[in-house]
């Protein structure tokens, strides 16, 4: 506006700029409000709703300013899902079991930030019912718009095509047209207990059905007569009440089961509903006799039928009368394709009769003879309450499995049953034979009733015969039976999945409200009838994107029908009707319910933490769980736990405080001075399920005062004493993290009174990694402190201090300590002449030093220098010619060389070790000393880890092996510290056997050699590449446990980890009095089980403290032998696979010499008396037989040999028929199908792979003609077990094929089974 037009509208000048300065003003305000929300970190929450089954896949997210009143976000979210604000709950739901976590307050003032929630984090939230019920929803006028509905609603979004409709709601498993809660419905859900769904939907439509409710009401338990646990109709009862008076949305069903019998592993097999009615059924009869409910499920559910046969020549008829609880009626007939359209048509294909002709004639009492006759059922009477079962599960005989069929059924809502009576009984002018067999079969009718046969029971008269009336009185009932035969449906069970498994729910219809509701476990919500037609089955190609999931496995398995009779039909009793009984039990039930929701409320405020203490008289830490309501103080959650310890007598309240405490890293985060009187839940962060840090009850001397404790870093020191070369056991000193070295030692100076001057402190980081703290201004965070931390002090004048920290002696002498473990060894029982082997010993290996020196530290394991020279030496002259025959003459020579002292190999018996050993001992010994080759006293061994293991080293193992050999290798030998990284185990490579091929392959050292995972170089003389480092070994003598044994006695050895199992014998010589290549090592584990560790060059780096070793006299196995496990293959005993002895096999070795080493073990061992022609060795393969091994195969040429492999030995009945590799042993089995039995196994020698060649052995050893044999391989593990029932169907007799080893045969090796007949 311009100063001077109008002037009458222009307001004064002043006016006009103090206007115009306000306005600036606000703008300002509005500006730096909105920078300042910018620059506010924002809370993201994410909200799922479960209170309802259609929603609780479903989220809504909120992106609040963290200075968000908690009161605020309970608004947003109440306006969000459409919920009145105060009616539901919010609780964490990151990971945390809700149950366990309090929820938020709804009233409070709050920040998010303030409430622990996170900035810039997803923060997951669950909406849960408010003290068991469900939310209440906000009701909204009518005229509020549709966005409105969208707003609230939190279901999936809808589909294309489908904008702005909210009436179809997919769920997973149903679609239902609307979303509703209980406080809507009034009904209360059943909780699944596991697989408890055909259970709930027949629970909730017996309580749905009003003369079965009223009548279970009107019965009254009397405790005293029973247990209440163990009463059915108390517990349904209870039931009942609870699901009509409880304000939860689902309850428990564990009472109903558990006094059915249940465990809690009955709960997670499903069962069938129909079954379980029948069950329930009969045991409520049981319950119920000589009550006024005696007769109920009779009068409600039982029906009559007439089981008739005609003759058709005479007219005469015989017929029973049965009884039954439920109609089952086929879906598909039997042999047909096509279903059933509806029940009715089922139902009369149900009372449809047959003519029973040709073979089937039906011998007529009256004609004396066989005739044609028709034979069915008729309706005698309906039930009140009739129960139709959709025979949906069958058998299908073509492909032998259970199976559902889903095709489409319908039932109509009102069912006319009058078609259905039977009125043909009173015009019979015959007479007739009528049979009650109501009592057997009572509950009982099955669609196969149509075949039984009446010949016993037609002539037989049990009093029961419809002719006992008057025509005109029969035909009056018939007549007013029919015309009032019209029953309403009212409840539907439906079965979701397969034949295999799947879900039970009910769909049930009040009969207050006339409304169809679904009863889906807890959740309970309104359908519709269009719902209902949807279970008929088959496909209705109306359901959109869920048609194929739904269609083919959703359908009706059972429908519950109540007759329209007004005079009969009943109303559910009202509370002012209930019996006095039943009034009492609500009142007591409301009673329990409100205690359980005090105690609720009581739980979700109540904080549960770890509680430790170090008791001050035993010193030992005591764990507890501390329970504190958030609204108890610090004064007294320290009474509390001052009980809980147990300390009342131990010492006085007051010198007792709680301090927050770190149990993983043993560290005091801080102490709560002057906090007595706040409250534990403002102390400890609130209530969670868990916590990040537990809490401490520490004590103090009465003389004492406790210390304060400000956030800080625990730090455990060890004091180091050079002289005595011991590490002292560790005392606490609390730091800072920005304190300095210089100030860290002079803490630690005060803490344990050494001088801070020469003081040397050492971090351990991480084991083994050691740093000494040389820059006094670092701080402490600086040189990498963290919450707990391990220092070494060491603080002595000695030159050692200034010395280079890796060249020290304090660098050592904790490098010791941290690889030093403790081992207990168990040594072998001593023979007599152990102290002149010992003496012999010593005489051949050179003066040891003194055997009972307690410690002993070298720079490499004793032996000869001269004989490891010479093995390197012989060994890299073989790896550089590669000569194939030099190793077969070396290997030759161990194999005849180790079977002089095969025999020693299992001396494990304490009474064969006093009988053999010194002997033994004495010649090996004299080998030992006399011997030039130096292989023989080279203890190669295989590793304990490879127990289980059938397999080679591949090519890759022995380039990695065989590089050790090397010059270059040796020439470095001495600067690495520990041999092969730590004992690489050459198994861990690789998994897979060596091909034949690659057997051929001579690139590198045999793979036995390297296999057994130790090299010539540090066989005998124990001579490392870390034979500069020293290692640590201390033995002395320990006291035994009892029942140990005379003789026996233990070690306790201190000994570096790092050190070798070949040096670690050699150090065990002393003590056990033989050389290491006489003992064995072996390893005990957890329930005494021992496995040899035999791998030389591998460290005990997988040893920890207090492992037990046990020494066994024996001899070890020499470089290219293998420990084999003998088996006794007996085909035609009930266990065919009989395990004899441990026997050694050296590579080169042929299978006849390995059997000439057997045969006198055998004798003594398994006294079996065999000879070198009449028994064979073949292979083993988990329990079946497979390749023959023929006398001149040779190990690892012919035969792969590992680490335990094991093999089979078969007795032969005569001389062997396997000449060569190209024959192919089977065993066959004879199958006579006129004697249902097997004949025993015979072996059959093919000298090619052709089917003609197998026909005619077969028909040879049996007898039967060529073209009458027939055979099919046997399936699975040896001796491939079947039944004589089934032998004809499972087996794939007769393959066309010419060959064996082509599908479905694949007979490619020896062993196989077959069968023929």
């Amino acid at each position: 506006m311009v100063p001077g037009e109008e002037n009458q509208l222009v307001p004064k000048e002043d006016v006009f700029w103090r206007c115009r300065q306000n306005i600036f003003d606000e703008m300002k305000k509005k500006f730096l409000q909105i920078e300042n929300a910018a620059e506010e970190p924002r809370v993201l929450c994410i909200i799922q709703d479960t209170t309802n089954s259609k929603t609780v896949n479903e989220r809504i997210t909120l992106n609040l300013p963290a200075s968000t009143p908690v009161r605020k976000l309970f608004e947003d979210v109440a306006n969000k899902v459409g919920y009145i604000n105060g009616t539901f709950d919010l609780v964490w739901g990151n990971g945390i079991n809700t149950a366990d976590m309090a929820p938020l307050d709804h009233t409070s003032d709050k920040s998010l930030l303030d409430a622990n929630f996170e900035p810039g984090k997803k923060n997951f939230l669950h909406l849960t019912d408010k003290d068991g019920e469900q939310p209440q929803i906000l009701l909204e006028d009518s005229s509020a718009g549709e966005d409105s509905v969208h707003d609230r609603f939190i279901g999936p979004l809808p589909r294309e095509g489908s904008v702005g409709s909210t009436s179809d709601y997919v769920s997973q498993s149903y679609s239902y047209s609307s979303i509703l809660n209980k406080s809507e419905t009034g009904y209360v859900g059943l909780v699944n207990q596991a697989m408890t769904c055909y259970l709930n939907s027949l629970l909730q439509t017996l309580f749905m059905t009003p003369e079965f409710r009223n009548a279970l009401y009107k019965w009254e338990f009397e405790e005293s007569e029973e247990d209440p646990v163990t009463s059915i109709p108390y517990q349904l009862q209870r039931l009942f009440v609870l699901l009509q008076t409880s304000k939860k949305r689902a309850i428990e069903t564990t009472d109903v089961t558990r006094s059915f019998g249940w465990d809690s592993s009955e709960a997670w097999q499903q069962h069938d509903v129909q079954e379980l009615c029948r069950v329930m059924f009969d045991a409520l009869e049981q319950k119920w006799k000589q009550t006024e409910q005696a007769d109920l499920i009779n009068e409600l559910y039982q029906g009559k039928l007439k089981d008739y046969v005609r003759c058709l020549e005479c007219g005469y008829e015989g017929w029973r009368i049965d009884t039954y609880l439920d109609i089952p009626l086929v879906i598909r007939p039997y042999g047909s394709s096509q279903a059933f359209a509806s029940v009715e048509e089922a139902l009369h294909a149900f009372i449809q009769p047959e003519i029973l002709d040709g073979p089937n004639q039906y011998f007529c009492e009256r004609c004396k003879k066989k005739c044609d006759a028709r034979k069915g059922l008729r309706f005698l009477h309906f039930p009140y309450l009739l129960t139709l079962q959709l025979k949906r599960f069958d058998f299908d005989y073509t492909t032998m499995h259970r199976i559902k069929l889903n095709d489409r059924m319908t039932f109509p809502e009102e069912l006319d049953m009058s078609t259905f009576i039977d009125v043909e009984d009173e015009k019979s002018p015959q007479t007739e034979s009528c049979t009650d067999s109501g009592a057997e079969n009572e509950g009982s009718c099955h669609s196969d009733q149509m075949s039984n046969d009446f010949s016993n029971d037609d002539g037989v008269d049990e009093g029961i015969c419809l002719e006992t009336n008057s025509g005109t009185e029969k035909i009056s009932k018939s007549g007013l039976e029919k015309n009032s035969l019209i029953y309403e449906l009212f409840s539907v069970m439906v079965h979701s999945g397969s034949a295999a498994g799947g879900h039970y729910y009910a769909c049930i219809k009040s009969f207050s409200d006339e409304q169809w509701y679904s009863f889906n476990d807890q959740h309970v919500s309104r359908i519709t009838q269009e719902d209902i037609k949807k279970t008929h089955g088959g496909s209705s190609g109306s359901r959109g994107y869920y048609s194929s999931a739904f269609a083919s496995s959703t359908n009706a398995y059972m429908l519950i029908y109540r007759l329209k009779d007004p005079a009969r039909n009943a109303k559910f009793l009202e509370v002012d009707e209930y019996p006095e009984h039943i009034k009492n039990l609500v009142q007591k039930e409301r009673e329990l319910e409100e205690q359980e929701k005090r105690q609720r409320e009581i739980e979700r405020n109540t904080c549960k933490i770890k509680l430790f203490c170090l008791h001050p008289t035993k010193q030992v830490m005591m764990e507890n769980k501390l329970e504190v309501h958030k609204d108890k103080t610090l004064k007294e959650a320290v009474e509390m736990a001052y009980k809980m310890m147990d300390l009342e007598e131990v010492i006085p309240l007051d010198c007792c405080r709680l301090v927050k405490y770190d149990e993983f890293h043993d560290y005091l985060e801080r102490s709560y001075e002057g906090e007595e009187d706040t409250p534990m839940g403002l102390l400890l962060g609130g209530v969670k399920s868990t916590y990040m840090f537990d809490l401490l009850l520490e004590t103090r001397k009465p003389d004492q005062v406790f210390q304060s404790y400000k956030p800080g870093v625990m730090v455990k020191v060890h004091v180091v004493d050079l002289k005595a070369e011991s590490v002292a056991a560790p005392i606490t000193v609390r730091a800072y993290l920005n304190q300095t070295v210089t100030e860290f030692k002079q803490l630690i100076s005060k803490a344990i009174h050494l001088p801070a001057e020469t003081m040397r402190i050492v971090l351990e980081r991480c084991y083994n990694d050691l740093r000494l703290l040389s820059v006094s201004s670092k701080t402490l965070k600086a040189e990498g402190f963290f919450r707990s931390n391990k220092v070494f002090v060491e603080s002595s004048e000695t030159l050692d201090y200034q010395m280079a920290f890796a060249e020290s002696h304090l660098w050592k002498l904790l490098d010791r300590h941290a690889n030093t473990i403790r081992l207990f060894v168990l040594l072998p029982e001593q023979s007599p002449g152990s102290y002149s082997k010992r003496t012999a010993y010593q005489k051949a290996g050179g003066d040891s030093g003194n055997v009972d020196d307690d410690c002993e530290r070298v720079k490499g394991p004793v032996g000869s220098l001269k004989s490891v020279e010479a093995i390197l030496e012989e060994s890299t002259e073989k790896l550089k010619s590669l000569s194939l025959q030099q190793q077969q003459d070396g290997d030759n020579g161990d194999s005849s060389k180790s079977t002089e002292t095969s025999d020693f190999e299992n001396i494990e018996s304490p009474l064969n070790e006093r009988d053999s050993s010194a002997s033994v001992d004495n010649r090996e010994l004299e080998q030992h000393i006399q011997t030039s080759d130096p292989e023989n006293f080279q203890s190669e061994e295989r590793s304990d880890s490879d127990v289980n293991n059938d397999r080679s080293t591949s090519s890759v193992d022995s380039d990695i092996l065989s590089s050790s050999h090397s010059s270059d290798t040796l020439c470095n030998a001495d600067n690495a510290q520990i041999p092969l990284a730590n004992g690489l185990d050459s198994h861990s490579i690789t998994s897979s056997r060596r091909t034949k091929a690659n057997e051929g392959k001579k690139e590198t050292w045999d793979t036995a050699e390297e296999d057994s995972g130790t090299d010539s170089e540090y066989d005998e003389s124990g001579k490392s590449r870390g034979e500069m480092q020293y290692m640590y070994f201390k033995a002395e003598p320990y006291a035994a446990d009892e029942g140990s044994g005379e003789g026996h006695k233990w070690l306790m050895v201190h000994v570096d980890k790092r050190i070798t199992l070949a040096a670690f014998k050699q150090h065990l010589e002393p003590f056990v009095g033989v050389l290491s290549s006489h003992f064995k090592v072996f390893r005990v584990y957890a329930s005494n089980q021992e496995f040899e560790s035999v791998r030389l060059n591998e460290t005990l780096s997988s040893f920890s403290d207090d492992n037990k070793i046990t020494i066994r006299l024996g001899r070890a196995l020499k470089k290219g032998e293998y420990r084999v496990k003998v088996y006794q293959l007996l085909v035609n005993e009930q266990e065919p696979c009989k395990f004899l002895l441990d026997a050694v096999f050296a590579k080169g070795m042929t299978v006849r010499q390995s059997k000439e080493e057997l045969i006198p073990q055998l004798r003594e061992q398994c006294g079996l008396e065999l000879s070198i022609d009449r028994f064979r060795l073949r292979k083993k393969t988990w329990k079946n037989p497979g390749t023959v091994f023929l006398d001149y195969h040779i190990y690892e040429e012919d035969i792969n040999i590992s680490s335990n492999w094991e093999v089979f030995l078969e007795a032969l009945d005569g001389v062997e028929k396997m000449k060569s590799m190209s024959q192919l042993a089977v065993l066959s089995r004879r199958w006579k199908p006129s004697e249902m039995k097997l004949d025993p196994f015979q072996e059959v020698v093919l000298e090619s792979s052709s089917v003609d060649e197998l026909r005619e052995k077969l028909s040879e050893i049996s007898g039967i003609p060529l073209e009458d044999i027939e055979f099919a391989k046997g399936r699975g593990t040896f001796p491939c077990d079947i039944s004589v029932l089934d032998i004809h169907q499972d087996l794939d007799w007769n393959p066309k094929v010419s060959t064996l080893n082509v599908w479905p045969l694949y007979i490619c090796d020896d062993g196989a089974v077959i069968f023929y007949r």
